[in-house]
């Protein structure tokens, strides 16, 4: 979540990016009126928890002094009265006391439910606006041209005997398939692709969790508004990971870490699930929007001034394993109201698909700044030694699936065979995938 200061400090500029988002700005107000609450109640408390801490004191003084007139015979009717008035003394002011933390409790629940509403704010630069908004920073490669007509991926894959939706659906439903034969060993190979690399980049290589708790899920910030999209284990209230961010962001929660030497940089490779809720009817045909795919991720922990450095490191590297396949693509700057809640800034590389006439998404990159380390717990100690919340990035190497889409069709040659780019060549064994008899 954002910082409860910045948005004290300077609600107007929560409330700028809140537009930029398409979203509500009125719940800026809503969230000071309950912050405001909040503090108030707690401030009550703390204070009356010091006058019950005294109180209690007293009582125990007189019992004492109650106590030890009585073993001297002495005359006790005085100290029973002082003694009963401030036992009620002390009874009113713990139930009071009771009161106000309940308030409290109530008070912050709905205060952090309001903060939940607010996506990080965007960075500056950021187009504001919807999917549609984006700014297009970079194309590079070659559009194919093709001298016959081109097949799309689907019907390539099935030429090549490597994608397999009929099964895919009997055995799983829709939007499952096999990826067999050749299919398989491209897959495999892009995988094997992106890990080597990661190697030469210096990324610690981690092998992750596909189930988490509630807690890592929503601290990475994939359940707020997005919950009708994850698969949940709801006996034991487990979720599936649409990405390895969630395990990656996960994995140092309620540290202090040491970042003086620099980043902490990871890489994963895992199987993710995504119900892909709302998006019936669109790209059914093939393996572009599926439920199960494997990805390779990258994660950096870093300090908030390193943030906007990393994130341009992370957009490089993705840009060195998209060159290497040899595909068109376009880099783009994505509008504020498609960032998701955790993104104060994304940029996304799109390949071109040549029997869709258009470019679409294989990797993305954010820079989370400390929207989901601050829900996490995520620290380092700064230059006077106190802790601070870390920013957090993350950036999609490849995926298993979307990039065979490109692959096939802009590599694809007149007899149904496709070419395999020489950065993958030593992985697949092959140069060229050749259709089946």
């Amino acid at each position: 979540m954002i910082d409860i200061k910045l948005l004290r400090e300077n609600p107007d500029a929560v409330k700028a990016s809140q537009r930029a988002r398409g979203e509500d700005e009125s719940v800026v107000d809503k969230i000071l009126d309950a912050d405001k609450a909040r503090r108030s109640s707690l401030g009550e408390f703390e204070q009356l928890r010091a006058q019950q801490k005294s109180v209690s004191k007293e009582v125990g003084a007189v019992m004492g002094r109650l106590n030890k007139a009585k073993k001297a015979g002495e005359d006790v009717s005085e100290l029973e009265a002082e003694a009963d008035r401030v036992r009620g003394e002390a009874a009113t002011l713990a139930a009071r006391v009771k009161e106000l933390d309940a308030a409290a409790d109530i008070e912050g629940d709905a205060f952090t439910a309001l903060m939940r509403q607010v996506g990080n704010v965007v960075i500056d630069g950021v187009p504001a606006g919807g999917e549609e908004n984006f700014v297009t920073i970079e194309e590079r490669g070659t559009k194919p041209t093709f001298d016959f007509e081109p097949l799309d991926h689907l019907a390539l894959g099935e030429k090549l005997g490597a994608i397999d939706m009929e099964r895919g659906a009997k055995v799983s439903g829709s939007r499952f398939y096999y990826l067999r034969g050749q299919g398989a060993v491209l897959a495999q190979a892009l995988m094997a692709y992106c890990q080597q690399i990661a190697r030469e980049e210096g990324l610690t290589p981690l092998m992750v969790p596909n189930l988490v708790l509630r807690r890592t899920m929503a601290g990475a910030g994939f359940i707020d508004s997005h919950a009708d999209e994850v698969y949940l284990l709801e006996a034991d209230d487990l979720f599936l990971t649409g990405t390895s961010e969630v395990a990656l962001a996960g994995y140092h929660a309620d540290e202090i870490l040491d970042l003086n030497n620099g980043p902490l940089r990871y890489s994963a490779t895992s199987t993710c699930y995504r119900r892909e809720a709302g998006s019936y009817g669109k790209d059914t045909r093939g393996i572009f929007r599926v439920h199960q795919f494997t990805k390779t991720e990258m994660f950096i922990y870093c300090k908030p001034e390193d943030a906007e450095a990393e994130h341009d490191r992370l957009l490089r590297i993705e840009k060195r394993v998209l060159d290497g396949l040899e595909v068109p693509y376009r880099i783009i700057d994505v509008a504020a109201g498609d960032l998701g809640g955790p993104a104060a800034r994304k940029f996304d590389c799109e390949a071109w698909v040549p029997t869709q006439d258009t470019y679409r998404e294989l990797t993305s990159t954010s820079n989370c700044t400390t929207y989901q380390a601050r829900r996490l717990g995520v620290r380092y100690r700064g230059a006077d030694g106190k802790p601070e919340v870390a920013a957090t990035l993350n950036g999609t190497m490849l995926t298993d699936t979307r990039p065979i889409v490109a692959l096939l069709e802009n590599h694809q040659q007149a007899d149904g065979s496709v070419r395999v780019p020489a950065a993958l060549q030593p992985f697949v064994g092959t140069d060229v995938l050749k259709p089946i008899a």
